[in-house]
């Protein structure tokens, strides 16, 4: 029997990223100098470069510095967080470049639409991963979206006409008449006498005394 052909696999080296692992958990925290004393400090690390520093005189009781003893092992620098090695691509032809096993491809951020397409197409046949593809996601539309949301108005709006036809002459009636009714029903309210001012009272006795 013939040899069944087997898809090439990727296999990212996991044994390295493993070794990287391990060497940063036993790294200190590296923080920046006093951040623990002003809030304005962030405890990201900033080398120091005072000519009193501590830190970075390496005094004994402060916290450690970045120097070269803390690098982490050869095998992993370099790695991609995925346990690939990234190699940069700006056209079709330098897929031909890359080991499926242990490479992957990162588009360069100048290579426009069309090329892009053709280098994801090209790298899909030649089972490359590339680490920069965004998918973005079509939403789906929903069965019988708008149609159906029409149909339905118009059978409601022919249900309420066949309601109104059914009914007799005498129950039909329309808002208008029924504001109406409630107008009429409502109780009148008495007209309150005016009051009269002080100043008006003034003017009717002057006018009073004229007359007489």
């Amino acid at each position: 029997m013939a040899a069944e052909k087997t898809e090439k696999k990727l296999k990212p080296s996991r044994e390295a990223l493993r070794l990287r692992a391990r060497a940063r958990n036993k790294k200190p925290s590296f923080v920046r100098a006093e951040s623990w004393k002003y809030d304005r400090f962030s405890l990201s690390w900033r080398r120091p470069r005072g000519l009193d520093n501590k830190i970075r005189r390496k005094i004994k009781g402060w916290p450690p510095g970045c120097s070269t003893g803390y690098k982490g092992p050869k095998i992993a620098r370099g790695l991609h967080p995925s346990g690939f090695r990234e190699v940069m691509v700006f056209n079709v032809e330098d897929l031909s470049k890359i080991d499926a096993n242990t490479q992957a491809a990162r588009i360069a951020h100048t290579v426009g639409k069309r090329k892009r397409a053709l280098i994801i197409a090209e790298a899909k046949k030649l089972n490359i991963k590339i680490l920069n593809v965004k998918v973005s996601a079509v939403p789906e539309k929903k069965e019988g979206g708008e149609d159906a949301e029409g149909e339905e108005i118009e059978q409601a709006e022919e249900e309420a006409e066949a309601e109104a036809k059914e009914a007799p002459e005498g129950e039909e009636h329309t808002e208008e008449a029924e504001e109406t009714v409630a107008e009429e029903e409502k109780p009148k309210k008495a007209k309150k006498p005016k009051k009269s001012t002080p100043k008006q009272d003034t003017i009717e006795d002057k006018e009073g005394e004229e007359k007489q």
